[in-house]
């Protein structure tokens, strides 16, 4: 576990890319004041990208490098972790992780629209239809800790912010420091 006098819990938001994840851990930090933190930019910054993937057309992670230089801030609490993978993370690092899903036509409308076609499109869409990464997270962390959220819509956005937000408020409550 980690660190128990930490003021504010981890919360790690993953999904399918499309999902909404960094939309929604944007508005959760600025309603919280929480560290949002974007794997995919931190890797850029800290130089945790090996050779590039021509098939998917991304860089491949160096999860270990990443996570290395990740330690020290998730270890002071108070982090949101967004990235579209859960299984290589610490289960230590968090208190509760959210799964966000959206169903299959609205997600291959947003990914085309980001300009995924080919295997890179219908890899992202087949995870999403066999609940992938929702596996990975119940299999990677304790099961009372992983939330699957609805993510089709804005309402149902702003309904699982606030859902957190009272999540938020009973850890604290939970977690006073006497």
């Amino acid at each position: 576990m980690l660190n128990t006098r930490k003021s504010a819990p981890n919360i790690l938001i993953t999904g399918t890319p499309g999902v909404g994840k960094s939309l929604m851990s944007r508005m959760l930090s600025e309603k919280t004041g929480l560290e949002w933190l974007d794997v995919s930019k931190l890797a850029i910054e800290n130089r945790c990208l090996d050779e590039y993937d021509e098939v998917y057309q991304c860089s491949v992670l160096d999860e270990d490098k990443l996570l290395d230089g990740m330690e020290n801030m998730m270890s002071k609490g108070g982090k949101i972790v967004d990235y579209h993978s859960a299984d290589f993370f610490p289960e230590r690092w968090f208190d509760i992780v959210f799964v966000l899903r959206t169903d299959n036509t609205i997600l291959y409308d947003r990914l085309k629209e980001r300009g995924y076609c080919g295997k890179k499109l219908e890899d992202n869409i087949d995870c999403e239809i066999f609940q992938t990464i929702l596996e990975e997270a119940r299999e990677s962390y304790r099961k009372e800790i992983v939330h699957e959220l609805k993510s089709n819509t804005l309402d149902q956005l702003s309904d699982n912010v606030h859902k957190i937000c009272q999540w938020l408020e009973q850890w604290k409550m939970d977690n006073q420091q006497t």
